[in-house]
Formats: structure tokens, C-alpha cells, sequence
């Protein structure tokens, strides 16, 4: 038997239908090691002997690894075949520790898309475990576990805020400053004015006098608009019709940033909702009984096609759209410098399997994302959309207003966007021929209407999701694997909100900012924060030394550190008004990362808290059907509300607002957890079902499915 050694569980069920059955594929669920907490700072790293890292088993990856370790025993080959980038290498390094592999001969699969061509063209031609890249993993953990550390306690300590990091706190600068703008911003008053001409009332904006453009806001008095009212002539002259040809060209083909960015502005889907939807077309998905992947690997940024996909992409334009819709790749890798290029673009791994084949197949978010990545990049490969435009103008008294028509005269690239529903915009009035005969003959025309409205400027527009990637993108930012969580963790961290994926920093996040700007304005810079990315790909490519860049980094970092922890001012706790019932101390406000809560001020020497009482708000007129306790209003973790027993646990009864129970036959919810045997098993729901899952979550991570079960409704009968 030989055995492969993957990430994802998910990934297990595709790569096992390409391989025989004397393989077996294996998840080790990610990561499986991380640095230490113990040591100077509980950084779990040796400054004083070159940073010599120490790392520890994840807890909660015992159980994998004992797993992983009896098969390994037994098996005449072991594959390590974890994503191929820089922290899946990092992961095939720690497995190859963790299971007793010889770390400079096991063999190392890479594949970017994961197709049975891929998989037996890697298992044919297998690598060995890369170290430069774990090095440069490596460096960036160190980096961001004595920044996140250090920064962290800094900021508990002095201004109550729960962490800080390298990416995060830079990020977060970004809307800090945005908002500042947006607070900033004076309001003035402004007209905008356009024309109807002659009897087909042809509308036209104001577009120039005397040979000089009129401006955006320009028009901001009443004493310009009355000027220009006068002004104006009864009747316009019409001069000849200027026609050109607009190209509109199609876009590269997605990076995991233009991706992200896409997916907000076509379906409001946020940058995680978006990583997780393609990371589940990378891994595969189940199409009628058969586990398929749909896409190529999700973090890249680079915009190059493979050739063989070019190749098949030209045949599959030509046949369905004909030869003229075909031009080729652009050979263009976007503005960033960061652009590596280690991986191609997003791209379908098979033409043939179509949006409309698997609609109704997946769920109808990932039908949307693989549509469009499917659009994306055949339209890159296709000629551009041209339209015809007319242009006419109106000349009065040295007043020009324009207007244009456009017509399309070649679909292009529109035509396959079209085709997968992404209906193209609509085209401009058409010229009516009373005019096109006036423009012919330099006619005059009437102005039939003057339309004048008064405006307000607008502030700019708050950040949203897709901004913020894109802005990390280009100020070189953290990496397309960490644009999504960085975002999380700053909602997480209430440093900034999110409506609607539209984010405002709130007055801990500000203040966040404004403290580490004035004791470490370094690591607050954008080019230093891209300069550090820029020296991580160079240890990557074998180019600059580990030790060097960490030992350059501490010696400013601990000067900095060691000058704020001495210099920031600490924030005053608030006190409620009440004393401590235990030593007589205030009691504050503090904060932890399950919420606010009061406690003594003379913590850690006392630790009281304060337990508020729970308002229960019961159900009127109502009693449990099984127990006959009273039934209350609780909430999910989710914060959806539902109706149970107030017995609980003893009476698990539930129902919904609306009178219907639940029942789970043979439920073993309430029973011990049968991994950790402290917390209980309860029942959770996920967008896969329900689960069974330990109540002693994070520390305990035991699931199992809800099987067997069957669900009956039933109507409320009180």
C-alpha cells in the first residue's frame, strides 16, 4: 500500500478516484505543528541562538497524527501532496517531522489543479520537500508571532485593545486613514446642466466654453448658473457628426484579489464567503455520485494561462463562436510588483463541463462563482466588443454641449458573458434624423429645454471588502492567502464593523492605529510593510538569509517596543460606581474576546467578576408538551431565535417561532463527548446539515455526522 498525505479532507474523495486501490489518501486537516508558546515572551522562538524555533503538536492534531503515523507504518510509499505554496510546503515539512519521514527524500507532489492528468503526472515525476520555501514560511511565523505577541500585550496593557500584527494593523491603517477622509470632507453646493434639442427633444450635456472643458463642480454658484442662463442662445448650430471606434477590451484572467473584488461587486459576496466557495471548487465537489474539481488552484497572482488550456480555449471559441471571436493570451502579469507567478491564473480545469451542465448541481453561490470564473477566462482569450459611436455637438455662443451614440458592432469577448447570464450594458440613444440631417447641413436646431439640477459633492465612499483587497494588493500587503482572514480577524476584533461588507473602523480601531503610528511608525509604513514581503519571496527563492532579515527586524523592533512600553499612556479604566463585594476596590469595565464585562480593578491580586443575572423572557400561555415546564425564547449562537424548555438539560424540547418541532430519533445529544469526556455532545448546524459536536469547543474539536436519523414535523397543537 502507498500512501498520500493531503490537506483537506475534501481533497481525499477526488485524488482517491484517480489513484488504484493500492493507495490510500489521507487528510492531515492542515497544519499540524506551531511554534510554542513557552520560552522568552512565549514566543516560542530562540533569539539568542539565530531564532531557533521550537515547535509543538497542535492539540487537537494527536489524534491525526496517530492515525497518520499507523499508516505510515505499513505502507511501502508515503507522498506528501499538500497545496503547493509556500505554507503547504511548511505543511509537508511538519509532516514529514511529526511521522519519522527523511525530509531530504520523501517525495513531494505539487499539483495546481487537481485532475487525474495532474495527479499521475506528479506521482510520475515526484519533487523533494522545498526549503527554501519553508524557510521563507518559517520567517514570516516568527515574524508575525514576536510582532503579534509583543504588540498584543502592548496594547491590552495600555489601551485595552485585544492584539495587533504585521498585515493587520497595516490594513487596518488603511480604513483608519479612508475614514478620516470621509469625516473630513466639506459639502458644497454644485449644478449640473444638460439640454433637449429640437423637436425629437435630443438630450446633451454642457460640456465646454470657449475652447475650455467644463470641470466636475465647477458650476458652483448661483451667480455662474445665472450667468450661463443668460447666455445661452434660443438656437443651437449642429456641427458635422464625428464617428470613431471604441474598443473595449477584455479583462486578464482572475488573481485571487481581482476574484474577490469581482465576486463583491456582481454578488455582494464578501471575501471569505468568496475563499471558501473556491476553495471548494479547487478541492472538488460531488456531481451526480462522482467527486469533481472545477478550478485551478485559488491563491495565486498571477494572470498567465497554461498553454495546454490555451490551446483547448482557442478550439472551444472558434467552434462555438466562429474564428473572429478568437485573439489569444495578452501577455500582460497586472501593476503589481509582488506578482510571482508561481502558479497560473483561476481558471476552469475542463471547458467541457459547463455552468449549465452542474446547475442545480451545487449550491446555486458556487454556480455563481464558477460561472464567472468560466466566463472570465474564455472572454481573455477573445477579441474586443466594438462599437460604432457617434458623437454630435451643439454650438451657441461659443457653448458647446455633446452627446454621444453608440452602437455595437462586434460582440467580442460580451458574447460568452452574455451567454452565462451577465447581461452587457445597454447602448446609448440613437440620433434621431432630424438631427443627422441638421449635422449634415450645419443647420441650427431649438433648445427646447434647459434642465438644471442642484447637487450636493458626495464624501467618498466607505472601504468595503473588495476595496481593502485590492488596496492590499497594490500597496503590497500581506499575500493572496491572508487577504480574506486579515479582513476576519479586524471584524473578530471589533476594530472595524461590517454592514453589508462595507467597513467602518470604530473608536478602538482608530485608536489602535493613531498609538502604533507614533511608537512604531516602520512597521506602520506601507513600503516597509512591502519591502518585508519583498524580502520573504527572496529567502524563498534562495536569495537572502533567514537570520539576517529576522536579526535586522528585532534590533529596530526592540527599541521601538521597549520605548513605547515605557512612553504610551494607558488608557484609564472606567469605573462603574460600585465596589468590589471582595476587597473593596472599583469595579471597570473590561473587555475580553467573549465581550464586555465588569470586574475589580484590582485584578489579577482579586479576580472577581461580575455575574449579571439572565433575563429569560418566558412564552405567554405556554407550557412544555413533554415536561410541562415553562417554554422561554433562547437564542442560537448564531442569534437565531427559537423556542425551548426551561428545564433544560434535563427537557431538551424545542420548537421554532413558528410551532414546529424538530425530532432527532436515538439523539445522542446530552451524552458524554466520547474523545474528551468533559463536555457533552450537542447538535449544531453547518450549510452541510446538522452535526453532533463536543460543547467544549475550541478545546475539544469531536464531530460526528447526525446519523441515522429522521426528521418528523410536528404542528403545534396548544
Amino acid at each position: 500500500m502507498k500512501l498520500v498525505i493531503v490537506e483537506s479532507p475534501n481533497k481525499t474523495k477526488t485524488i482517491s478516484q484517480f489513484l488504484g486501490s493500492d493507495y490510500k489518501v489521507m487528510a492531515s486537516v492542515g497544519h499540524v505543528r506551531d511554534l510554542a508558546t513557552s520560552g522568552h515572551k512565549g514566543f516560542g522562538v530562540d533569539i539568542e541562538n539565530g531564532f531557533k524555533p521550537n515547535y509543538v503538536v497542535l492539540s487537537n492534531k494527536e489524534e491525526t497524527i496517530s492515525k497518520l503515523k499507523k499508516e505510515v507504518a505499513k505502507a511501502e510509499e508515503v507522498y506528501l501532496a499538500t497545496d503547493p505554496d509556500r505554507e503547504g510546503e511548511a505543511i509537508a515539512w511538519h509532516l514529514a517531522i511529526v511521522l519519522g519521514l527523511d525530509v531530504k527524500t520523501v517525495k513531494r507532489l505539487t499539483f495546481n489543479a487537481i485532475t487525474k492528468k495532474a495527479v499521475l503526472q506528479a506521482m510520475e515525476h515526484p519533487n523533494h520537500i522545498n526549503m527554501d520555501l519553508v524557510a521563507s514560511q518559517e520567517t514570516r511565523r516568527i515574524l508575525d508571532r514576536i510582532i503579534g505577541f509583543d504588540l498584543s500585550s502592548l496594547t491590552r496593557s495600555k489601551i485595552k485593545a485585544d492584539s495587533a500584527g504585521r498585515v493587520q494593523s497595516v490594513t487596518l491603517k488603511m480604513i483608519v486613514e479612508h475614514q478620516k477622509e470621509i469625516d473630513a470632507f466639506i459639502s458644497k453646493n454644485y449644478y449640473d446642466i444638460d439640454a433637449e434639442f429640437g423637436e425629437s427633444k435630443l438630450k446633451a450635456n454642457l460640456y465646454s466654453y470657449n475652447g475650455e472643458t467644463f470641470k466636475p463642480y465647477s458650476i458652483d454658484s448661483e451667480e455662474k448658473l445665472e450667468k450661463i442662463k443668460k447666455e445661452l442662445p434660443e438656437t443651437f448650430k449642429v456641427e458635422p457628426l464625428v464617428y470613431t471606434k471604441r474598443y473595449n477590451q477584455p479583462r486578464l484572467p482572475f488573481t485571487t484579489s481581482s476574484l474577490q473584488q469581482e465576486a463583491f461587486t456582481r454578488f455582494n459576496y464578501g471575501v471569505k464567503k468568496t475563499s471558501s466557495l473556491a476553495q471548494r471548487l479547487f478541492e472538488g465537489v460531488e456531481i451526480r455520485g462522482e467527486f469533481k474539481a472545477l478550478i485551478t488552484y485559488i491563491r495565486t497572482d498571477s494572470t498567465r494561462l497554461a498553454p495546454d488550456f490555451v490551446e483547448v480555449a482557442s478550439q472551444f471559441i472558434v467552434n462555438h463562436f466562429g474564428a473572429e471571436y478568437y485573439k489569444g493570451e495578452t501577455n500582460k502579469k497586472g501593476k503589481s510588483e509582488l506578482v510571482q507567478d508561481a502558479h497560473e491564473a483561476i481558471r476552469p480545469i475542463d471547458l467541457n463541463i459547463t455552468p449549465a451542465s452542474i446547475k442545480g448541481e451545487i449550491p446555486a453561490d458556487m454556480y455563481n462563482l464558477y460561472r464567472l470564473i468560466y466566463a472570465r477566462s474564455l472572454a481573455s482569450l477573445m477579441k474586443p466588443k466594438e462599437d460604432d459611436v457617434t458623437s454630435v455637438s451643439f454650438f451657441g455662443n461659443n457653448y458647446i454641449f455633446k452627446t454621444d451614440a453608440v452602437k455595437t458592432s462586434f460582440k467580442g469577448y460580451s458574447v460568452i458573458y452574455e451567454e452565462l447570464g451577465f447581461p452587457s450594458k445597454q447602448s446609448a440613444q440613437e440620433l434621431p434624423q432630424e438631427i443627422v440631417e441638421a449635422a449634415s447641413k450645419s443647420e441650427e436646431v431649438k433648445l427646447a429645454k434647459l434642465n438644471i439640477e442642484s447637487k450636493t459633492t458626495q464624501p467618498p465612499s466607505k472601504y468595503n471588502d473588495g476595496t481593502v483587497v485590492k488596496l492590499m494588493e497594490e500597496k503590497g500587503i500581506g499575500r493572496p492567502s491572508t487577504y480574506s482572514s486579515t479582513i476576519s480577524t479586524l471584524v473578530d476584533r471589533e476594530y472595524v464593523t461590517s454592514d453589508k461588507h462595507v467597513l467602518t473602523p470604530t473608536e478602538s480601531g482608530t485608536l489602535v492605529v493613531n498609538e502604533l503610528e507614533k511608537f512604531f511608525p516602520d512597521l506602520m509604513d506601507y513600503n516597509y510593510t512591502k519591502q518585508m514581503e519583498d524580502n520573504l519571496e527572496k529567502i524563498k527563492e534562495g536569495d537572502a538569509s533567514k537570520v539576517q532579515l529576522l536579526s535586522d527586524f528585532y534590533t529596530t523592533f526592540k527599541k521601538e517596543y521597549d520605548y513605547a512600553k515605557s512612553n504610551m499612556e494607558k488608557v484609564p479604566e472606567v469605573e462603574t460606581g460600585e465596589t468590589c463585594p471582595i476587597c473593596g476596590a472599583p469595579l471597570v469595565y473590561r473587555k475580553s474576546r467573549y465581550g464586555q464585562f465588569i470586574g475589580c480593578k484590582n485584578y489579577p491580586k482579586c479576580k472577581y467578576i461580575k455575574r449579571e443575572p439572565k433575563v429569560v423572557e418566558e412564552v405567554e400561555g405556554r407550557v412544555c408538551p413533554e415536561c410541562g415546564s415553562k417554554l422561554v425564547y433562547r437564542f442560537t449562537k448564531r442569534g437565531e431565535k427559537f423556542i425551548g424548555c426551561s428545564n433544560f438539560p434535563k427537557c431538551k424540547y424545542t420548537e421554532n417561532l413558528q410551532g414546529q418541532k424538530t425530532v432527532v430519533e436515538n439523539s445522542k445529544e446530552g451524552q458524554p463527548c466520547p474523545k474528551c469526556h468533559e463536555g457533552h455532545l450537542v447538535i449544531k448546524r453547518s450549510k452541510f446539515g446538522p452535526f453532533y459536536a463536543c460543547s467544549n469547543h475550541p478545546k475539544c474539536d469531536y464531530t460526528e455526522p447526525l446519523k441515522p436519523r429522521s426528521k418528523k414535523k410536528v404542528k403545534d397543537e396548544n
